[in-house]
């Protein structure tokens, strides 16, 4: 991809006067189950967690030349509001593309420095590429006055995460991003988006990510193909049956009916999104009555779905999850984002989570060679605007 003119990659730009008029805190998130479901209009039950990506912002009295810091890669570049083009670096895809959406929706943007400093870790499957896209379109409303509300930030957050960037991603992450309520889950329907906030009491357990250390290179082109792979059985099933209009119309019975016009994939697929569906729903309840063992017991069949019918689990995952079985204190553990590596989400008694980081790190070290990160984390509120 070119970089021209206006695009150039400043590793050393840092604005030396800084007079913040905006600052925005925007939270990664973590899904407790319903994992690939969001593309297929069904059920998740995500949140956003207490740590942040951190904006500041200030308008630069040009008409439009943009600079952008980050002090976590210690990297920025400036960027023409006239002339936009995709760039190598990874990361300033997600600044440009929430930058474009903006303007296809002719909102009148002009000249602004941001420094960015995320507190999320990279690649664990917390979603830090959605609060850096939510946060900044967040950080933009506010400085430029566009009236956005924040539906409209997380329809073109994700927009910008589907056309920019070329990750056709559903639309949890940002909503999680910027819709959550501190201490709540939210039981989220992807088909009307319409949430229901469910106090997040987990007794005394807490929520604990091991993060795997590990990113296969296969995820990102693995994702869309299993986006590609459920819209090609849908429209297999549309094909069979009247008033289809998305797999949350299709049973299990349609689906074994149809198997012989479906792909063992396709197949395999739609399976999962159909009984993860429904593993949600029953999740959702379980939490509300208390009921923590019943609630893991979900987690983990969830995981089992990821690993042997979605396919997108990877053998660190799984040792992690396969490690916690016969743990009395873990409640339920599985596998988190997009898959191929990131995190396991683990609910653990409070009280052992010392010992459960001492037994995991020291197997998962002998296992694989690496130290795994393990973070504790809680519900949080979604993105916080403060103008300052």
């Amino acid at each position: 991809m070119k970089n021209n003119a206006n695009h150039i990659s400043r590793p050393l730009l840092k604005p030396l006067s800084f007079n913040s008029q905006v600052n925005v805190a925007a939270p990664g998130r973590i899904n407790l189950i319903g994992e690939h479901t969001d593309y297929n209009h069904g059920y998740v039950l995500p949140t956003a967690i207490d740590r942040k990506i951190n904006f500041s912002f200030q308008r630069n009295n040009s008409q439009s030349i943009c600079n952008v810091y980050s002090k976590t890669v210690q990297k920025g570049f400036s960027f023409d509001l006239k002339d936009i083009e995709k760039s190598n670096e990874i990361w300033e895809n997600y600044i440009l593309g929430v930058v474009n959406e903006i303007l296809k929706r002719k909102k009148d943007l002009q000249g602004f420095d941001c420094i960015i400093e995320s507190k999320l870790p990279i690649g664990a499957g917390i979603s830090s590429s959605a609060a850096l896209e939510c946060g900044l379109a967040a950080g933009l409303n506010e400085l430029f006055n566009l009236k956005l509300t924040k539906k409209e930030i997380v329809f073109l957050s994700q927009a910008a995460e589907n056309n920019f960037v070329g990750s056709n991603c559903g639309i949890m992450d940002q909503f999680a991003s910027v819709m959550s309520r501190k201490d709540h889950l939210i039981l989220l329907d992807c088909l009307n988006l319409e949430p229901e906030f469910i106090p997040a009491n987990f007794n005394s357990c807490k929520m604990v990510l091991v993060n795997t250390m590990v990113s296969h290179s296969l995820a990102e082109g693995e994702y869309n193909t299993r986006r590609k792979e459920c819209e090609a059985a849908l429209k297999v099933l549309q094909s069979h049956y009247t008033g289809i209009e998305t797999l949350r119309d299709v049973n299990l019975e349609m689906l074994t009916e149809s198997s012989e016009h479906l792909t063992g994939a396709q197949f395999h697929r739609v399976k999962y999104v159909l009984e993860e569906n429904k593993r949600v729903l029953d999740a959702a309840k379980f939490l509300k009555a208390g009921q923590l063992e019943d609630f893991g017991a979900l987690m983990y069949k969830s995981h089992y779905g990821l690993r042997d019918l979605y396919e997108v689990s990877c053998k660190e995952l799984d040792f992690l999850v396969e490690f916690t079985e016969n743990i009395s204190y873990i409640y339920g553990s599985r596998m988190m984002g997009g898959g191929f590596g990131g995190c396991t989400i683990n609910i653990v008694e409070e009280s052992q989570i010392p010992s459960f980081e001492n037994e995991v790190k020291q197997a998962y070290a002998e296992a694989f060679g690496l130290d795994p990160d393990v973070i504790i984390v809680s519900p949080g509120e979604g993105t916080v605007v403060e103008r300052v």
